[in-house]
């Protein structure tokens, strides 16, 4: 029997083959990159080279979701538009409902829900996108979650989707990453993380951060391509220090 060809069906080993492939659509995307800072959260995704008469304001990576969530995906941007405009009326309906913005986790759950109930239906697909979700608690501190295909989500301190460079790239924030981080530090890190995959700089980089209230602010392309070249120079230096160590 084909498992993989129906969605409600699990092969005799436990997996169900169609949320697995969504996950490997997740990894044929472009990287994304959360970093959680002591009063911010920063999120860099990687921008695939555009054809030439393409106008780059028609591809965004990171969107607004709420006035206090952010939200960064890797995958299919045709699913990650359904399913943003999916959590965006479920924002207002929630406005409507309760007099108040929903939280960061709330929006994560109902995105993770969603995920879910796609995945337990004949006649339907799994979408093919894992999220990044920031904003602030109504404690006022920094929250990153993360999403995926088969319906989990999670709170991370810093975490990557997307690209076929996800682990080695988790490995570096782990090394990296630390308690208290300062908006430049948090920035920092995000484009150190995408220069691991990135060929052409800043160009092909987003730079997003998130302040208190949920306020997003969008770096501009000179603003990153100066952090690049102070990393690539430190860079450099570090190898003409070591060069003369090894002789």
């Amino acid at each position: 029997m084909s498992y993989d060809r129906a969605i409600t069906v699990f092969s005799p080993d436990g997996h169900l083959f169609q949320v697995e492939y969504a996950m490997e659509a997740v990894r044929r995307g472009s990287t994304a990159v959360g970093v959680r800072g002591k009063d911010c959260v920063v999120l860099a995704v990687e921008r695939r080279a555009l054809a030439k008469l393409q106008d780059p304001r028609t591809i965004r990576k990171i969107v607004s979701v709420d006035e206090r969530s952010v939200l960064a995906f890797a995958g299919l941007t045709a699913d990650a538009r359904v399913l943003i405009n999916k959590t965006r009326v479920e924002a207002q309906s929630y406005r409507l409902t309760c007099e108040d913005a929903p939280s960061v986790e709330y929006l994560a759950r109902y995105i993770a829900r969603t995920q879910q109930r796609y995945t337990q239906r004949g006649g339907v697909r799994p979408f093919g996108i894992a999220t990044l979700l920031a904003g602030f608690s109504e404690e006022g501190t920094p929250v990153l979650y993360q999403t995926d295909p088969a319906g989990t989500h999670s709170e991370w301190k810093s975490q990557v989707i997307g690209g076929r460079n996800a682990k080695s790239l988790r490995e570096f924030l782990e090394k990296n990453w630390e308690e208290g981080l300062d908006e430049e530090k948090a920035v920092r890190i995000g484009v150190q993380a995408l220069l691991e995959v990135v060929d052409s700089g800043a160009k092909n980089m987003e730079i997003c951060v998130v302040r208190p209230g949920g306020a997003k602010s969008i770096m501009e392309e000179k603003d990153v391509d100066a952090i690049v070249k102070e990393i690539e120079a430190e860079a450099e230096e570090g190898k003409t220090k070591a060069s003369p160590a090894d002789e």
